[in-house]
């Protein structure tokens, strides 16, 4: 990370200084007193607007303290210094006891003045100073930070742009090592705790179901999608794998969440889960995203493709979607439009389900089912006993 653009980004020994002294600052402080300016000499400066009430500046600080830590273990020449929103100096310094870094004293004018030069309208708030004049090069950095972590470093638009190529060579490429593996995790896990490395899973069609226990829908469509991966192991057995992506708030939630699962998962400690949400912009959950043996997409909409057709879409092509709905087309043809059934006393008529309970067999249905008008009766169209 430290090649030209890094040493060219870095800022002239006294201009943080300059900058700071212009908006009133004398000192900083430290969690051991007081830090003269000159501190900063040949250091890359950050400054971090946020406030002990700010619910998003809670949940931000501690990611951005592993990452200033991680930084300083590995000689980086960083430095932030935090800019208070508090309402008073109580909030400021229950806040700054869980910062490693450097603070400006409170003072609400000073905030003011360096919240107005830098154009911060809301927090938390992550300006690097790295150009001439004490004058960002890049824009308020939280979202990039959230995204890469330590990766985002140095913060620079250069930095921004070459991340986002690794992120599109990753999703174009149609290699299942780059997307699954990182660092020395050269594997996914088993439900029952096994290491499965993903060389094992190259030329399989593989559903990266990105989904959390606390949310609702993801728990319908994993009964959906189990019913699907389970008929699919059956009769398509090596060819196909799902591997689970976890958005689960903590580990309790992710190994109660992966005990009810028959298929693969990717650790919860990875960082390879926020990186495919990333790359593959998952906006919300549950989602599928299909690849084929070759590694490509075959679709970021398979819950829906799941939804509608079951296993019957495999292998998920746009090709075997249409020979579905052909194949649906032609059996509803081959149906009467309404059937009585002696069973129930209306008329029962012709239609189509993503999902049904059959009242007569008790059994789960898809697809065409013979359903009356006037009240919650179904019957799959093998349960009909026709009586006109």
């Amino acid at each position: 990370m430290e090649g030209p653009n890094y040493r060219r980004e870095c800022v002239d020994d006294n201009v943080n200084m300059s900058v700071l002294a212009s908006e009133g600052v004398e000192f900083l402080i430290s969690g051991e007193g007081k830090v003269p300016l000159s501190s900063l000499e040949q250091k890359t400066i950050c400054l971090f607007f946020s406030a002990n009430w700010c619910r998003p500046c809670r949940i931000f600080t501690p990611q951005l303290v592993q990452l200033y830590n991680t930084l300083r273990n590995t000689d980086r020449n960083l430095e932030i210094i935090f800019v208070s929103f508090d309402r008073d100096e109580n909030g400021f310094r229950e806040h700054f006891e869980c910062m490693p870094w450097f603070a400006v004293p409170f003072d609400a004018s000073v905030s003011r003045r360096l919240r107005d030069r830098y154009s911060v309208n809301r927090i938390p708030s992550f300006i690097p100073l790295m150009g001439l004049n004490g004058e960002s090069v890049e824009e308020d950095v939280v979202g990039l930070i959230e995204d890469y972590g330590v990766e985002a470093f140095p913060f620079t638009r250069e930095r921004r742009e070459d991340l986002k190529d690794i992120d599109n060579a990753k999703l174009q490429g149609g290699k299942l090592e780059d997307l699954l593996m990182y660092g020395d995790r050269d594997y996914v896990v088993s439900g029952d705790g096994r290491k499965i490395l993903v060389s094992e899973l190259i030329g399989k069609t593989i559903g990266l179901y990105f989904g959390a226990h606390w949310c609702p829908p993801c728990r319908a469509f994993t009964t959906q999608l189990a019913e699907a991966y389970n008929e699919l192991k059956i009769t398509k057995n090596r060819e196909f794998e799902i591997i689970f992506i976890s958005t689960d708030r903590n580990r309790e939630e992710f190994d109660f969440n992966t005990s009810t699962m028959s298929w693969l998962s990717i650790p919860y400690e990875s960082k390879t889960r926020q990186d495919l949400c990333r790359i593959f912009d998952i906006k919300g959950l549950p989602a599928l995203v299909l690849l084929g043996p070759d590694g490509k997409i075959l679709t970021t909409n398979g819950r829906a493709m799941i939804s509608s057709y079951g296993a019957k879409a495999f292998p998920f092509t746009e090709l075997r979607t249409t020979e579905v709905e052909a194949a649906l087309v032609k059996e509803g043809d081959g149906l009467p439009h309404q059937v009585k059934d002696p069973k129930h006393e209306h008329v029962l008529k012709l239609d189509m389900a993503k999902a049904y309970v059959c009242d007569s067999c008790k059994r789960q249905g898809r697809f065409w089912v013979f359903s009356c008008d006037k009240c919650d009766f179904d019957l799959h169209p093998t349960c009909v006993e026709e009586n006109f």
